[in-house]
């Protein structure tokens, strides 16, 4: 006999000795939530979110049809032209706000206060022997600081700092001991804990940046999509920007096959970690793996303009239905 759709409020015709339809109502209903929340994601991640709500494990045609029958459509966006764009475009950079002009002599050099929040990780070496230091723990750091900031070589570090022999014998002991990374550890939790925020992130953002190689050697090769030979940055931080964890690798390496150990670094260091947004290059199998292999939810998050995918629009007449 026929049923009345609860959603449409069509009367369909009837289905008489078919085969019963693989989505009930209550999963049509948990396909406009899905829709909803996650506008832009592909039917394959539809498909995969409800399994995981509903344990129903359906094909990417059958989700089409659905939607398309309960007219649910998927808008592509109208590309302007790049001179529109550029007309009229906030630019967004580093300004004469960021500068450091009262600190002297460089403005690389860390303040008192800024001193005082890591001075214990570095006054302290472990298994540290021989003769008593020579010189300041703060001018060492700063100085470390200075060739971070401006890319100079080690022998050409200007005449204010101690011996760029003795910077870099330091700079060595503390990367060997891992205090750089203890300092980026801390001050990300401090910062967070100063915007009311849990020391340890729950959700973060996984991405890549290729950039050029330097001629002093290591791993190199060429991204075909960037079009830039050298090395690729596998980053993870949290919704703040703060770093967490990252990698780096030749251009050439593909973003979901570098993303295994950063991920696996990220949930290292931040244990409450539940969620992971990603582009569309860690999406399908790259996101399944992360999710068996850590218990982390992956959220693909797809540029607006994105032509191929768009965006789920649900008719109005679906919406005022569901809220009654």
């Amino acid at each position: 006999m026929a049923t009345r759709d609860p959603l449409d409020g069509t009367e369909p015709s009837s289905n008489a000795g078919g085969r019963p339809a693989a989505l009930k109502p209550e999963h049509i209903a948990v396909l406009h939530d899905i829709v909803a929340e996650r506008a832009q994601a592909s039917l394959q991640e539809i498909a995969d979110e409800l399994y995981h709500r509903c344990r129903l494990r359906v094909c990417d045609a059958t989700i089409r049809r659905a939607l398309r029958a309960q007219g649910i459509v998927r808008l592509k966006p109208v590309r302007r032209a790049r001179a529109d764009r550029a007309e009229g475009a906030k630019r967004y950079g580093y300004t004469a706000a960021h500068r450091r002009e009262d600190i002297s002599p460089y403005s690389t050099n860390l303040t008192d206060a800024e001193w005082e929040l890591v001075a214990d990780l570095f006054e302290r070496v472990p298994g540290q022997r021989g003769t008593p230091v020579h010189y300041s723990r703060r001018d060492l750091v700063n100085a470390c600081s200075y060739v971070l900031r401006t890319g100079c070589a080690w022998r050409l570090l200007p005449e204010t700092f101690p011996p760029w022999q003795a910077v870099y014998k330091a700079f060595s002991r503390w990367v060997g001991a891992g205090v750089f990374e203890q300092m980026q550890d801390r001050l990300r939790g401090q910062w967070r804990a100063r915007m009311g925020r849990a020391s340890t992130p729950s959700a973060a953002v996984i991405d890549a940046q290729s950039t050029r190689g330097s001629p002093q050697g290591g791993e190199s090769g060429f991204d075909a999509g960037k079009k830039v030979k050298g090395r690729k940055r596998n980053l993870v931080v949290d919704t703040m920007g703060l770093l967490i964890a990252v990698t780096v690798t030749a251009a050439s390496v593909q973003d979901r096959d570098a993303a295994a150990a950063v991920v696996a670094q990220a949930c290292a260091k931040s244990p409450r970690l539940e969620k992971l947004y990603t582009d569309g290059a860690y999406g399908g199998r790259c996101a399944h793996d992360i999710e068996q292999a850590h218990h982390i939810r992956v959220e693909v998050v797809r540029h607006p303009g994105n032509s191929t995918i768009g965006r789920c629009m649900i008719p109005r007449r679906h919406l005022s239905q569901l809220r009654l």
